[in-house]
């Protein structure tokens, strides 16, 4: 078999291409196809093929692009190394659909020479904000056991559109001016993608990975007089390093991460810096993911802890 063009690779199936390296989704809505990143650690779906269009996009980096992006950055390949594995796997006949599905033509976006690929990628454009009040978004709230007064203190309401479509999600404002877009169904965020810090002129700060442990946080210490702390949310831990000078500025540096192997490693690498100024604080949620999902599952825990003024 003569070996694949780019753009008769292009035409190959990403999430049939995905399920052949044992990667498979966590959950599929329309069109879009949500994984656990195969391009770093992680234990939310943050990685999400949209299969009409045939692109790629990860939330936790910010990066992505089309099959030839993903299989030159996963097998971390040339492209003519790349199309030598792709036309293996078409002989292979694992799976191959041609440029148009079920009558619709699968739609690619033309790239011009020396283009910004990740310009060339489809936004997020924000539309509108306002206050929490969508049933759905307040379930979920619920959900995840965060209280509508705790969010809406620090939240928003956000309208916006990708790949053409209107979505209402809760926001989290970062201080760059995007937001960290959040919903039962949709995980994402708008650009630019930047730390939030809360500063409640203390003398030091708590550092939360995501705004859901920071929330979960929130809603703990609900009833203290005073905030404890000012408060970093990450939004990525991509941000921890370039957010040193910052926290050295701290009498004191609390660590509230997840406790999964990045969160622990980046932990790990904190403390590394200053064991006396940074403090390891998630064996208060040992045993779970993060702070929200002990939050989750241990209300009665929290209740308990609440009675007896226990804090972070």
């Amino acid at each position: 078999m003569k070996q694949l063009s780019c753009e008769q690779a292009k035409q190959i199936d990403m999430v049939d291409y995905l399920a052949s390296l044992n990667h498979h989704p966590q959950k599929i809505h329309n069109e879009d196809y949500w994984y656990i990143s195969p391009l770093r650690q992680e234990r939310t779906a943050s990685f999400k093929i949209n299969r009409k269009l045939s692109v790629w996009f990860d939330f936790g980096t910010g990066k992505g692009g089309d099959l030839i992006d993903f299989g030159t950055c996963y097998h971390n390949c040339s492209v003519s190394d790349l199309l030598k594995k792709l036309t293996k796997y078409k002989k292979q006949a694992l799976s191959f659909h041609p440029p148009t599905e079920f009558g619709r033509v699968m739609v690619s976006t033309p790239r011009i020479a020396g283009e910004n690929k990740e310009n060339s990628e489809p936004k997020i454009v924000v539309l509108a904000t306002r206050d929490l009040c969508a049933n759905d978004l307040v379930a979920y709230l619920g959900k995840r056991q965060i209280p509508p007064e705790i969010a809406n203190r620090y939240c928003r309401e956000v309208d916006f559109s990708l790949y053409g479509k209107q979505y209402t999600v809760i926001g989290f404002p970062n201080k760059a001016g995007g937001y960290e877009l959040r919903s039962e169904y949709f995980k994402g965020s708008s650009s630019p993608k930047d730390i939030t810090l809360i500063d409640n002129k203390s003398e030091q700060i708590a550092v939360f990975e995501g705004f859901f442990s920071f929330l979960s946080f929130c809603t703990i210490n609900k009833n203290q007089t005073a905030p404890l702390a000012n408060n970093l949310i990450l939004n990525s831990l991509s941000f921890l390093d370039k957010s040193r000078d910052l926290l050295e500025k701290y009498l004191r540096v609390h660590l509230l991460l997840d406790r999964d192997a990045a969160g622990i490693n980046s932990t790990q690498r904190a403390l590394n810096w200053n064991r006396d100024k940074y403090i390891d604080r998630s064996e208060f949620y040992g045993g779970h993911k993060d702070l929200n999902d002990w939050l989750i599952h241990d209300r009665t825990s929290l209740q308990q802890s609440q009675r007896l003024g226990r804090k972070l």
